[in-house]
C-alpha cells in the first residue's frame, strides 16, 4: 500500500513539474537546454516538454491506482494493464519531449 501512495505522489510531482514547464519555467531542465533555447522559444518549448511530463505523470498515477486495485482484488491481470499503460505513457511523453528538444535545441544532448 505504501508503495502505491509513493508512486501516486511521484506522478503528482511529474504533473506539477510539467505544469511549471508549460508556464515557461524551464528551470527543472538541464542547463544545456535552458541556455540553448531562445527567449521567444521558451514558452513553446516549455509547453511541449511540460506536456510530455504531464503525460508521464498521468501514466504513473494510473499505474498506481490500478496496482492498488490489483492488490485488493488479488488479480494480477490488473498489473499487466497498468504496466502497459505506464510504458505507453512514458514512450509518448518521451517522444513529445525529445521532439521539442530536437526542434528548439537542435539535439537532446
Amino acid at each position: 500500500m505504501t508503495t502505491n501512495i509513493a508512486t501516486f505522489i511521484v506522478g503528482v510531482v511529474f504533473i506539477a513539474i510539467g505544469i511549471s514547464n508549460m508556464r515557461g519555467n524551464i528551470s527543472s531542465l538541464h542547463s544545456y537546454h535552458r541556455h540553448r533555447v531562445s527567449e521567444e522559444d521558451r514558452i513553446p518549448f516549455g509547453k511541449q516538454v511540460g506536456l510530455g511530463m504531464i503525460i508521464i505523470g498521468i501514466g504513473i498515477i494510473i499505474f498506481s491506482v490500478i496496482s492498488a486495485v490489483a492488490l485488493y482484488t488479488e488479480n494480477n491481470d490488473f498489473i499487466l494493464v497498468g504496466t502497459t499503460i505506464l510504458i505507453g505513457a512514458i514512450i509518448i511523453g518521451l517522444i513529445i519531449t525529445f521532439k521539442a528538444m530536437i526542434k528548439y535545441n537542435k539535439g537532446i544532448f
